[in-house]
């Protein structure tokens, strides 16, 4: 018979391999000195939670991708590697309207050009984006925890809603003109029959 400590021993060792088959693996936590380098990025987007700010400085909404959510994208910044300039800003949908998640740098692969790096992390291989063209990329989930990493190209919580096609915010021209022939005889009731005769004898 195994003596008490033995016991103890075993059981704390099964209990330790059972937590590890348990719970999944979490991405490293990026090095310290990373997070001095983000914070010029918290300080150059933090006013653009509120998403019309982001569009009045020239970021232009993209439809919706999961796993991506809204790119709203900033031409003057694409090619920039400076953390203060992302050159898309990342949104979902939420209970009062669009929420910012995370940011996006945006470098066009330029023939034979090797992909840079930001932040110790190297830029996504090329992808075809909208309006850009092949880019590598590189994303920071900075306003919206990642299970899968701070920079992972994909964020296994961002859904797109079934109307996540449309633009939140419809112009004018897109608003069909509603046809309102009101038939107002009988609703406005003739003055002769409000207004009493008034007998003004003197």
């Amino acid at each position: 018979m195994a003596s008490r400590p033995l016991k103890a021993v075993l059981t704390v060792a099964a209990a330790a391999a059972f937590s590890l088959t348990a719970v999944p693996a979490q991405a490293a936590d990026p090095d310290p000195s990373v997070w001095t380098e983000l914070s010029h990025t918290y300080g150059a987007t933090g006013a653009y939670a509120y998403e019309p700010y982001a569009v009045a400085d020239g970021f232009a909404p993209t439809p919706c991708t999961p796993g991506t959510g809204y790119r709203y994208v900033n031409q003057a910044n694409v090619g920039q590697t400076d953390a203060a300039k992302p050159a898309a800003l990342l949104y979902e949908d939420g209970p009062y309207g669009r929420r910012l998640i995370g940011v996006e740098w945006v470098v066009k692969a330029e023939s034979g050009a090797a992909a840079p790096a930001m932040f110790g992390q190297t830029f996504q291989q090329p992808v075809d984006l909208p309006e850009v063209g092949s880019s590598y990329t590189l994303r920071a989930w900075i306003y919206k925890t990642n299970p899968s990493g701070l920079f992972s190209a994909t964020h296994p919580d961002v859904t797109c809603s079934a109307d996540s096609g449309a633009d939140a915010d419809a112009d004018a021209d897109s608003v069909p003109d509603l046809d309102l022939d009101l038939d107002l005889d009988g609703l406005i009731p003739d003055l002769d029959d409000l207004i009493p005769d008034l007998n003004l004898d003197v």
